[in-house]
């Protein structure tokens, strides 16, 4: 089982090395390199499963850069490709993930906080949802006022 999650991770990488579109960026919009980019590498419907769609997206997260509180269509499966991400969820524990190790965020989970606590290395990971075809993928949440 393990070897055939590596082949499909590989499989992933690959297709993400040869396609990307920008679908979000957000953090300092004056200074790029300040902000969080996410592309989208791969997206197909999922014959099997009618109306669903899977969709690879590769997040860029700079050094000392993080994303407000937000939520994603679907399920997610987030694998760290390269860094370290400092996640919270559902307001829960705050859990720093090193390259190699991955979550799931079920179908309703606020992603409170994500941020890459390093000051000098990129972080950079590989989020795989399952949600509705067409569906928005990340809505920010409003500041607390």
């Amino acid at each position: 089982m393990q070897t055939a999650i590596k082949k499909i991770i590989l499989s992933i990488a690959y297709v993400m090395a040869c396609y990307t579109t920008t679908v979000i960026a957000h953090g300092d919009h004056k200074d790029p390199a300040k902000s969080v980019k996410a592309n989208v590498v791969f997206s197909d419907a999922l014959e099997n499963v009618p109306g669903k769609a899977l969709t690879v997206v590769e997040v860029d997260v700079p050094p000392g850069v993080g994303s407000p509180s937000h939520q994603h269509a679907g399920t997610v499966f987030v694998y760290v490709l390269e860094g370290t991400v400092k996640s919270q969820l559902n307001n829960g524990e705050i859990v720093e993930f090193k390259k190699g190790e991955s979550w799931i965020e079920p179908p309703g989970t606020v992603h409170s906080m994500t941020e890459n606590p390093s000051k000098t290395e990129n972080a950079r990971v590989m989020a795989v949802f399952v949600a509705e075809e067409g569906a928005q993928l990340t809505t920010m949440d409003e500041p607390a006022k």
